[in-house]
Order: C-alpha cells, then sequence, then structure tokens
C-alpha cells in the first residue's frame, strides 16, 4: 500500500474512480445491501423491545456442545458473549493486582507528563476513554497466555472460513499473542464515552487493494456473496501506521470482564449486525457524497459511525447484557462499537483488551517488532511510545512465560 496521506482528497477521489471504473450500479447494490440490513433492524429492534438481549451468549464450559444454530447466529450477529472463562476468585486477584500495579508505580503521574501522545481517538464525538497504556502486567499475560483462552480463541477462530479461494489464511488452532491495553474507570465517571466508530482501518478499506479484494463482492456489487467470515485476503491488507491502528489481523476485539458492568455502567455498546461494514462501503459510493469523502473517514484514525452518514445502522446500536468478572465478550473486526458516556455504576468498571490474533504471516512479522518491546517493557509498536513499564516494579518478563506462552510471543515455532 503506498498512500500519501498529505493528499489523501486526492487519494480518495483516485481510489473511488478505480473502484467504479468497472460499472457496477451502486445504487442498485446500496438498495440491495439496504433491504437486507433493514431486516436485521427490524429483528434486532423486536427483541429489544421484548427486553431481550440481541448479542448471543454461552457459557464457557457449553462451547464444545454448541450447534450450528448458535454458530450461525454468531456469524450473523458478529458479537458473542462467553461467561464464565475465568473463575470470579481469580479475577478479583487479578483486578486488584492491577490496581495495585498501577497506583504503586505512579502511573497517573507519569501519564500526566506524555499527555496528548495518543491521538487515535480524537476525531470521535466523546473523547478519548479512560485506557491505560499498560501492556505488560502479571494479571494481562497471565490472562492472554492461559490455556482457557486459547482454547476460547480457536472455538471462535473455528467460525471463519481460514481456507478459501486465497489459500490458507490462519491457523485457527495457534495464537500470536496481541498485547492491548487496559481500562479502569471510576465510578460515576461521566467524561470517558467512546462515541460509535470501527477500528483495524478506515479510509483504507476503499484505498488498499488488500481491503478491496477482501470486499471483492461488495464492490462488484455481487451481496448475495458476500460473507464477512471469509478470511480470504484478510491477511494481506495493509493500515495507514498510526498509533493504536491495529497492525494485526485480527478476527475479533475482545473485552474480559474485572467487575460487574452492565447497562448504564459506561459499558460496551454495539451493533449487532456483520453484515453492516458492506452497507457503509457502499453509503461512501452514493452520489451525495463527494468524491473526495468517504462519510468522513479519516486516515490514521478510528472509521467514524455517525448520524449524517449512518443513522439508519445506529438503530441497532445497544449496549451488551450485565456482565461479571470472568465473562468475555467478542466482536468482529468489521462490527460497529463504542463505550457509553456515563458509569452509572456504584463500583469501577474495569476490562482487559484481549482479542484473538491467530497465526499468519502477517502476525509472525508484527511478533517479531513486539517481543523486544515486551524484553524493555516498552509500549506495543502498535500503539503510542508512551514506555511507562520500562521502569515498572512487578513487571511480567521473559522468564514467566509459560511453554504455550512462548508459542504465543513467537520464541518457539
Amino acid at each position: 500500500m503506498n498512500i500519501n496521506v498529505d493528499q489523501i482528497d486526492e487519494e480518495i477521489k483516485k481510489a473511488k474512480a478505480e473502484i467504479t471504473v468497472a460499472g457496477v450500479d451502486y445504487q442498485k447494490a446500496f438498495q440491495e445491501m439496504d433491504a437486507k440490513i433493514e431486516k436485521e433492524l427490524q429483528e434486532i429492534e423486536s427483541l429489544v423491545a421484548k427486553g431481550l438481549s440481541p448479542i448471543p451468549e454461552i457459557n464457557f464450559n457449553d462451547l464444545s456442545s454448541a450447534d450450528d444454530d448458535f454458530a450461525n447466529l454468531v456469524r450473523k450477529r458478529g458479537c458473542v458473549i462467553v461467561r464464565n472463562v475465568f473463575s470470579k476468585d481469580r479475577v478479583d486477584q487479578w483486578n486488584e493486582n492491577l490496581m495495585g500495579y498501577v497506583r504503586d508505580n505512579d502511573y497517573f503521574d507519569k501519564q500526566a507528563e506524555k499527555a496528548g501522545m495518543d491521538k487515535y481517538f480524537s476525531a470521535l464525538a466523546s473523547g478519548k476513554p479512560q485506557i491505560f497504556g499498560l501492556y505488560w502486567s502479571r494479571p494481562q499475560m497471565e490472562a492472554r497466555t492461559s490455556q482457557e483462552m486459547a482454547d476460547l480463541r480457536s472455538w471462535l477462530n473455528r467460525l471463519w472460513k481460514w481456507e478459501s479461494e486465497n489459500g490458507v489464511e490462519f491457523n485457527p488452532d495457534q495464537e500470536c499473542l496481541y498485547a492491548d491495553r487496559l481500562r479502569q474507570r471510576e465510578p460515576g465517571d461521566d467524561t470517558l464515552g467512546l462515541s460509535p466508530h470501527v477500528d483495524g482501518g478506515s479510509v483504507e478499506r476503499w484505498l488498499d487493494d488488500g481491503y478491496r479484494n477482501v470486499y471483492r463482492h461488495i464492490f462488484s456489487g455481487q451481496i448475495d456473496q458476500y460473507d464477512p467470515f471469509d478470511a480470504a485476503y484478510r491477511t494481506t491488507s495493509s493500515e495507514i501506521p498510526s498509533p493504536a491502528v491495529c497492525s494485526m489481523f485480527r478476527t475479533y476485539q475482545g473485552w474480559t470482564a474485572l467487575t460487574r458492568q452492565g447497562p448504564g455502567d459506561g459499558t460496551l455498546n454495539l451493533v449487532p449486525i456483520t453484515d453492516a461494514m458492506g452497507w457503509m462501503l457502499l453509503r461512501a459510493l452514493q452520489d451525495d457524497i463527494d468524491d473526495t469523502n468517504l462519510c468522513d473517514a479519516k486516515p490514521g484514525r478510528a472509521m467514524v459511525v455517525n448520524d449524517a452518514y449512518h443513522a439508519k445502522l445506529l438503530r441497532a446500536y445497544v449496549p451488551i447484557s450485565e456482565v461479571g468478572p470472568g465473562d468475555t465478550v467478542w466482536w468482529h473486526p468489521d462490527v460497529i462499537h463504542g463505550v457509553e458516556d456515563v458509569n452509572n455504576n456504584t463500583g469501577y468498571s474495569n476490562v482487559m483488551y484481549i482479542g484473538a490474533a491467530p497465526d499468519c504471516e502477517k502476525n509472525r512479522a508484527f511478533l517479531n517488532k513486539q517481543r523486544p518491546a515486551f524484553e524493555d517493557g516498552r509500549s506495543s509498536p502498535d500503539f503510542a511510545a508512551e514506555n511507562y513499564e520500562v521502569e515498572f516494579n512487578g513487571r511480567f518478563d521473559k522468564s514467566d512465560l509459560s511453554p504455550l506462552g512462548r508459542k504465543q510471543m513467537g520464541y518457539e515455532a
């Protein structure tokens, strides 16, 4: 990918011309996709009106007996809550250790000195949430490299078609560890919401050849052939380098809950429609959108979902059900998500961000950059170089890795 972000208007205009040169009737394609989305919206609205959540959920111990109907529902919704992955006692200890790790290493004083380094969320209406630039604490690494998490991610990865017209894209049963951050949100906080968005690329979805191949059926007008869980070409897409833009291929983003939290507690919101990205891609190609505009998508930022262009999709923007310590939430990389503006909870609303990044060439290349950062205690390479943990006491290090963790970090084949 060679995108000149300093002349992004011209790059967008050029990309639109290249996409539309095939002569596809994008108004007709959008109408077809719009009708498909409308059916899903009405189904979700009906469930919500009955007091039911449209987000599928299952107990961790029941995954092995999950049937095809449940798997297909997860594919349709693009998200799932998997409960009781870890015991409450174990998670309570992790949460206590994390809060001590933050407090005892004077994180807040150090954070004030480095304010403004992370600009990824700057285009989102509600601003930057209270996400801590910490990656290598013991609880984070123990959770990421646990056998429970490995088994869960294997089940989730196998919902994808990992072998298709572009060959074998990834190994569903082997993880490449991706170090992400954590969130500790105080009770009563009203400043740390995050408006609806999509991570993992914004303008790239139209401009990058790899992404165009991912969405080849959308851009060719073959709406009925588009499958968001077809991994073909997903590992060949490229992102514009920017702090907090994930340069690994993730099959899912994820939350591991450290505390109880539910609707109104500053929790996660989702648009549980996996096909929504196809609708957004076609929306930007309609006649009412300027040739230099992609519905306000900006390079190096989260992909904005707003009322001006995407109000229809936001009819299905709903909070997750109440979760407790040890529950996990997973969503497809194309799924719209955000965070409530206010934490009305009387306690903290804390989570660890742990997603799924299966073994593939793209992800192994990232591990080669991540390992030195891990060993030095520096920030994960995808994020702003705040490097808080270099001098932190109690940091997890290489000698603490289990055999499974060594494989996930790329120390062993």
